[in-house]
């Protein structure tokens, strides 16, 4: 009788050890997995309508259309939020001339100036996904400022190739 009542018990503690694994390994309740399922679902933010295309995948567009136009070699290049805009002292060779590439991917258009500014010309740049190509000339460090207009939204591409 004592060795029936034990194994009884036994079984008991193997249904629930089996029923507290199975819960806990399905619950997904570790740190990990809270890290992974939240950064695979963003909370939208004020600067990124959820009804408009992801900021991923605009700067996956904008980086493609660059590389679409890209020849030379590649001297500096990066993507920002319209919003952010560019801020940049590029490290160019004194007398040497450059092709700087921009695109907009988005809504409303950026203005970019350069200082100090013989060494390129202010433009517009639309965010209509067309690429915005400036030649210049770095006669000593130079700053590129792209700032979007307000009300921007979107993503600003930019390369800076050699000529």
């Amino acid at each position: 009788m004592i060795h029936s009542s034990r194994r009884a018990w036994l079984s008991g503690c193997a249904v629930a050890a089996s029923a507290f694994l199975l819960a806990s390994c399905t619950s997904g309740s570790s740190e990990e997995d809270r890290a992974a399922n939240s950064s695979s679902s963003p909370t939208p933010s004020a600067s990124q309508p959820t009804t408009g295309p992801s900021e991923k995948k605009l700067t996956e567009q904008a980086q493609a259309a660059l590389a679409a136009v890209h020849n030379g070699t590649m001297v500096e290049a990066g993507a920002e939020r319209v919003a952010d805009g560019i801020h940049t002292e590029p490290n160019l060779s004194e007398g040497k001339a450059y092709k700087l590439n921009l695109v907009c991917f988005g809504s409303g258009s950026a203005q970019l100036t350069f200082t100090p500014g013989s060494a390129g010309t202010k433009t517009t740049v639309p965010c209509d996904q067309s690429v915005v190509q400036q030649r210049i000339t770095a006669r000593k460090l130079i700053r590129i400022d792209v700032d979007g207009a307000k009300g921007s939204t979107g993503v600003i591409a930019w390369q800076i190739d050699t000529i």
